[in-house]
């Protein structure tokens, strides 16, 4: 055999070799397209999650604020109805008058611990979407590095590993996508 020969059918195996490894290189493009959108989607989710939190926050505070002001209305209503007052005819009004508040006021406690609940799974809900999302991102990971081991070792068994991987990250953010 020739030198040229022999370095032909060199130059022909690397070729062939770099063509075996397209594959594999494209499911690593993938991959890295797929990590990047998980990313995005898990930032989201916890993101959602943060400002639900604060609105649960917000209600469960003006609800506070409401039962205090409840309380403090029954207190100077149940002092105004003992104490001796030089005009009976308002004390007997401004009771009357806060009753209504207090009549009105224990429907609203009603409607925002209601509301406030319901914030409160959303925010477990976006949540647990968030943990979906970060555990498919770092399967995706695992399966993008894992692939990669392929290009150094040109052994096809860590892309079948990183495609195995990468597969239970995929149904991770579809899980993640379809809980409600």
């Amino acid at each position: 055999m020739e030198a040229n020969e022999a370095s032909e059918l060199k130059e022909q195996a690397e070729k062939g070799g770099e063509s075996a490894l397209r594959p594999v290189a494209f499911t690593m493009s993938v991959l890295a397209v797929l990590v990047a959108v998980t990313t995005v989607l898990g930032h989201r989710a916890e993101t959602r999650a943060v400002l639900k939190r604060g609105d649960a926050t917000d209600v469960w505070n003006e609800y506070q604020a409401k039962k205090n002001r409840a309380y403090d209305t029954y207190l100077t209503t149940e002092a105004l109805s003992v104490l001796t007052l030089a005009d009976k005819e308002k004390a007997a009004k401004d009771i009357k008058e806060w009753s209504g508040h207090q009549e009105k006021w224990a429907d609203d406690f009603k409607e925002e611990q209601k509301e406030a609940k319901s914030l409160e799974e959303e925010v477990k809900l976006a949540e647990n979407k968030a943990k979906f999302f970060d555990l498919a991102e770092t399967l995706l990971e695992i399966g993008l590095v894992v692939s990669s081991v392929t290009l150094l070792t040109r052994s096809r068994i860590y892309w079948y590993l990183g495609i195995g991987a990468s597969a239970v990250g995929v149904a991770s953010v579809v899980w993640g996508l379809l809980i409600k």
